[in-house]
């Protein structure tokens, strides 16, 4: 019976362990699904799922409020609806007229906390300036052109100036490209443009390149519009577009409908930016800027004029020399604008450095040819003869000799192979080897072309007066497509106000007509070291259409602003 009993109460006690543990496991389960509904403590993660957020931190109170006067307090506190994070704080913030010591920017969560130095003076409208510093933390949206306005005196500055941006060459402001424009505006007693000290007052400008500045004392200011490749406030880099107002502006009074056009302007020294020795032999120099007068020098080697070819790029921004021998080490080039020297630089040769010298081909034809342009040969190198006899040129498998090759009266690197090209029949034209030959014995290699007749007889005159011209001014008359993307013909005209295009494809087009200031054959933007404005553009407001088998008699009258 002793036995009986010990075995039920072990059974016993084994049963209570087992509902123990049963119980404690339970109860863990239990609390683990509990912690897992009950609301988590707030984060800064970005909520997954949904549409992207794009909409900037909202400011919900500040502390004193905005535009206070008799500004005493050395904290401000601005509150936010969400959580905020600084960026670039020294790029993008200034308080604005400028301090020796600046503030402290602190966030704390949905708030951002500033520290004012004891410097402030007196009877004094500030502003604090938060650019594009100022975002949210989960998406970086800016809360752009926000401002924070205090005065230390009974009177807020109220004076402000307004106006708009463009670009010099386009006429317009690309919402996209020239989102990064920012307005500088600078009191002449501290004009920094040049880099001496950062604009402390600038704004940026909304999708259709508006500006307004606000809360200004009275002063005399010189006003910029930059675009900030490294966002320092400071026109640095000739690849930073600019404009500028030549005269400054007096404050006394509100001013509006300032217009400032910006543009790339010369940069103040010139450099040698790239050298380097093609495949084909051919040495390139690119230059920071356009060349008015090109003239090259070799100083070492010292070679014969016989022995070297020196040509530039029709914007004369770029240097193509091409030499009879190949096994030099270095060679070093005076880079010359008529007499002045502009630059001396010095290009190294690896010995183990192999080039082809031969010429390769470029011809205008793809599959259609014209009977307005015919077909064109031309090539990288220079080129000293084509032999006639070494082109075959085949009808339906019939070879053709009866076709003219000349030599272009302008471009002596360019010649024109003329026939008499007939419909519904295919042509091949075959370049045999040697039959282009350069200066320094360079050759080409046989090369075939196949082609048809474009059909198409699409083709117009449209002769154009233009009214409104200066006598003894240099235009240049560029013809562009329908999108003001692409330089179809190019014309430089003086003392005459007809342009004419003869036997022009049919279709869109439109003109901008350069008003060539200085004669360089080239429009040239702003130049803030001389004070120069953007040379003047004048568009053709809409499209006009050439039409086939027509001759059309238009008139231009230009305005330039």
């Amino acid at each position: 019976m002793i036995g009986d009993r010990n075995n039920i109460k072990d059974s016993k006690n084994n049963t209570i362990n087992n509902s123990s543990k049963l119980t404690r496991f339970v109860f863990l389960l239990f609390t683990i699904l509990i912690s897992l509904s009950l609301p988590r403590c707030a984060n800064m993660a970005r909520p997954t799922g949904g549409p992207k957020d794009t909409i900037p931190p909202k400011v919900l109170s500040e502390i004193p409020p905005n535009f206070s006067t008799n500004f005493k307090a050395k904290n401000i506190v601005i509150q936010f609806d969400e959580y905020i994070k600084l960026n670039n704080v020294g790029k993008e913030f200034s308080i604005s007229p400028d301090v020796d010591k600046q503030p402290i920017y602190k966030v704390k969560k949905k708030s951002l906390h500033i520290t004012l130095p004891d410097s402030l003076e007196k009877n004094t409208t500030y502003t604090i300036n938060f650019g594009k510093g100022l975002v949210d933390y989960n998406e970086g949206n800016p809360l752009i052109n926000y401002s924070y306005v205090f005065a230390t005196g009974p009177e807020l500055d109220s004076l402000e100036i307004s106006g708009s941006v463009k670009n010099a060459f386009t006429k317009k402001f690309d919402k996209k490209q020239d989102k990064d424009v920012r307005i500088l505006l600078i009191p002449i007693s501290q004009d920094s443009i040049f880099g001496k000290k950062k604009a402390n007052i600038y704004t940026s400008v909304d999708s259709a390149g508006l500006f307004k500045f606000k809360n200004l004392r009275e002063d005399t200011y010189k006003i910029y519009a930059l675009k900030d490749l490294n966002n320092d406030r400071i026109y640095n880099t000739h690849e930073e577009e600019l404009g500028f107002l030549e005269d400054s502006i007096v404050l006394s009074k509100n001013v509006s409908d300032i217009k400032i056009e910006f543009s790339k302007g010369k940069p103040q020294k010139f450099r040698t930016l790239d050298k380097k020795i093609e495949k084909d032999g051919r040495i390139t120099l690119v230059f920071n800027q356009p060349i008015d007068t090109p003239r090259i020098e070799i100083l070492h080697p010292i070679l014969d004029k016989n022995d070297q070819i020196i040509n530039f790029s029709n914007s004369k921004d770029s240097a193509f020399i091409f030499l009879r021998a190949l096994d030099f080490d270095s060679v070093k080039f005076e880079i010359k604008d008529k007499n002045t020297i502009l630059d001396t630089t010095l290009l190294r040769r690896s010995k183990n450095d192999k080039y082809e010298r031969f010429i390769e081909p470029i011809t205008n034809v793809n599959n259609k040819v014209d009977r307005t342009t015919h077909f064109t040969i031309t090539s990288k190198i220079p080129i000293d003869n084509i032999t006639k006899e070494k082109i075959i040129l085949k009808e339906d498998s019939i070879e053709r000799k009866n076709f003219q090759l000349q030599q272009d009266s302008i471009d002596t690197n360019l010649y024109h192979l003329r026939f008499n090209w007939k419909p519904k029949k295919n042509y091949e034209l075959t370049i045999e080897e040697k039959a282009i030959t350069g200066f320094f014995e360079e050759f080409n290699k046989e090369k075939k072309y196949k082609f048809t007749l474009d059909e198409n007889n699409n083709y117009g005159d449209i002769k154009f007066t233009v009214n409104n011209l200066i006598p003894d001014q240099q235009y240049i008359i560029e013809l562009i497509d329908d999108k003001n993307t692409k330089v179809l013909d190019r014309k430089i005209i003086k003392n005459t106000n007809k342009v004419d295009y003869i036997k022009f494809p049919s279709g869109k087009y439109s003109i901008r007509i350069i008003k060539d200031i200085n004669n360089n054959g080239r429009w040239d933007g702003a130049d803030i070291y001389s004070k120069t404005q953007a040379e003047p553009i004048w568009y053709l407001d809409k499209t006009f259409t050439i039409r086939p088998n027509w001759e059309q008699l238009e008139t231009l009258d230009v305005q330039f602003n």
